[in-house]
């Protein structure tokens, strides 16, 4: 006959974290900041890279621009105004940015726009974020690990 064998074990410290996780569940506020705050990064960022993926602008638009000293420049950044109206804002449980340009939408989105809805304004994304309103994988990524960090600091690690 054998004996039984028993092991203890002290998982104090393990009941510890996972309280201090929690605790820090309740108030995401600091977390919602930085994830305002990184979306921001992001989207000075493709305004800096003019993308990922935006289209050139027309041979039309660049000799108007040019005509005014405008050309060569950035695309969206004739006058920087949208680039600078980008505002962030955060609470207990979201994360937000955004511009108050009533033209903000149609460089984000493309579509029509001028006198007659005659000019068609393909799309240039600058918001982290895809035409379905899901983050990029770029925005994506950096959302999860600012997430893990703020968790990582809550738990001690």
């Amino acid at each position: 006959m054998s004996n039984p064998i028993e092991v203890t074990l002290d998982d104090t410290e393990v009941r510890q974290m996972l309280d201090r996780i929690q605790r820090a569940g309740l108030n995401l506020g600091p977390l919602m900041k930085t994830l305002a705050m990184t979306l921001k990064d992001e989207t000075e960022h493709r305004f800096e890279n003019e993308g990922p993926g935006w289209p050139a602008l027309s041979d039309s638009t660049k000799q108007a621009r040019t005509r005014l000293g405008h050309w060569p420049g950035q695309m969206l950044q004739v006058s920087g105004q949208l680039a600078a109206s980008i505002s962030t804002e955060s609470g207990a449980d979201f994360a937000r940015i955004g511009s108050s340009k009533v033209y903000a939408a149609i460089h984000q989105f493309g579509g029509s726009a001028g006198r007659s809805q005659r000019t068609t304004i393909p799309a240039r994304p600058y918001l982290p974020m895809t035409a379905k309103g899901e983050l990029t994988p770029q925005a994506r990524e950096a959302v999860l690990d600012d997430t893990m960090a703020y968790l990582k600091r809550a738990a001690g690690v």
